[in-house]
This record gives C-alpha cells, sequence and structure tokens, in this order.
C-alpha cells in the first residue's frame, strides 16, 4: 500500500492564516502604542480614532474568515482523500486508453457510437512502438477487447503499460467515434499531488477519470 503525506496542503494554510495573525497582532500593537503615547493636551482625533477601529475589526474579521475557510478546505481534503484510500483492493474503471498487460492479459473496455463494421484495433509499448494490429468489427454500444500479449510474429510480448487506438469505421468508411476506458485493480493510492492518484497495476489513475467501482470478486 502506497499513501505518501498528505500534509502539505494543510501546512500551506496554516502558514497562510499565520500570516494575517501576525499582521493582526502588529496592528493592534501600533494602536496601542499610539494611545499610551499620545499627547494629553492635543489627544487623538475622534474620527481617526474611529477609522483606526474599524481597520482593527476588519482585520479582526478577515482572521476568523480564514481561519473558518481553512477547516473547511481540509475538512473537504480529508474527505476526498478518505475516498480515495477506500478504494484500495477494488477494480475500478477508468477513462483512457492504457493499461496494464499481466500474465499474458491485458483488457480494455470501449463505447462505439454506431456500428464500424471496417475497424482497426492498433496495439503500442510504452515506447510507441507497434506490437499488435485486428482488424474487426465493432458493434455499437459498450464492448471489451482482450489481447493475449502476443505481437505479429506470435512472441510473447513483457507485462507492462500498452495503448490501445481503435480506428472504427463504418461501412462506408467514415470515422465513428469510440471511446476506452481501462480497468484494474487498486494496489495504492499517492496523496502527494493536487488530486489524489489511484496506483493500478502500475498505472496511475487520476482518481477523477474513475467511472466505476466494483468489490474485488469473491472465490
Amino acid at each position: 500500500m502506497t499513501i505518501n503525506s498528505i500534509g502539505g496542503s494543510q501546512s500551506s494554510l496554516v502558514g497562510a492564516r499565520n500570516s494575517i495573525a501576525d499582521n493582526f497582532d502588529t496592528f493592534l500593537s501600533l494602536l496601542t502604542t499610539q494611545l499610551k503615547n499620545q499627547n494629553p493636551l492635543d489627544p487623538l482625533d475622534t474620527n481617526q480614532f474611529t477609522s483606526q477601529m474599524v481597520e482593527f475589526t476588519s482585520v479582526e474579521q478577515q482572521l476568523k474568515t480564514n481561519e473558518f475557510l481553512e477547516a473547511l478546505v481540509i475538512s473537504n481534503l480529508n474527505s476526498t482523500y478518505t475516498e480515495a484510500v477506500s478504494f484500495i483492493g477494488k477494480t475500478i474503471t477508468s477513462s483512457g486508453s492504457s493499461t496494464q498487460l499481466a500474465d499474458g492479459e491485458a483488457t480494455w473496455s470501449y463505447d462505439v457510437d454506431a456500428n464500424a463494421p471496417n475497424s482497426v484495433i492498433t496495439i503500442t509499448d510504452s515506447f510507441g512502438n507497434v506490437v499488435h494490429t485486428e482488424e474487426t468489427a465493432l458493434t455499437a454500444g459498450e464492448g471489451t477487447f482482450t489481447w493475449d500479449g502476443r505481437d505479429a510474429n506470435g512472441g510473447q510480448m513483457p507485462d507492462g503499460a500498452y495503448t490501445i487506438t481503435i480506428d472504427a469505421r463504418n461501412a462506408d468508411g467514415a470515422y465513428v467515434p469510440v471511446t476506452t476506458q481501462m480497468s484494474g485493480t487498486v494496489s495504492g493510492v499517492d496523496l502527494s499531488e493536487s488530486e489524489p492518484v489511484l496506483i493500478v497495476d502500475g498505472a496511475r489513475i487520476y482518481l477523477s477519470s474513475v467511472t466505476s467501482v466494483r468489490a474485488p470478486e469473491t472465490a
């Protein structure tokens, strides 16, 4: 399980609050000093004093507002982190074209807008090299494509990340829109970025790209 520190965002919020608090204390100190050292024969003008008190109150309200916002943001972050961690051990599906070949099998999900009898599926490795090409007919709607990990010569490709490209064409040769997805089991979570990243079979999947979550299958 991989869970990195989640204190970075909270530290920046605390730093911003402390900066405002320092300004608040400085303002209070200056005002108090001014009142203590004013000339009794020429006291501070009432209007000027009132203006400074208004500024004093404004700074105090800003400090309280920022404390409230800090608590709200931290609460939201903790909720997001908790949600991400709860995915560990579960099978997720996310938008994207890359997935992992493991134990001689890699599977992608896809969704085709219309029947595409003249389609070509291409698989490339992490370096962009084409390792598999296949002509096929696709039916409108959702489907899955499973690759056995073998290249054009029948050789077994090593486990790792591979990307699918689907060039879907109808009977007239016109392009048909198609979206692809990948599935896998979440083994860890990286919380070091602004958005949680799920570790799925070695691949990094942003939480916002997850489209479905399933409980692990039991024997």
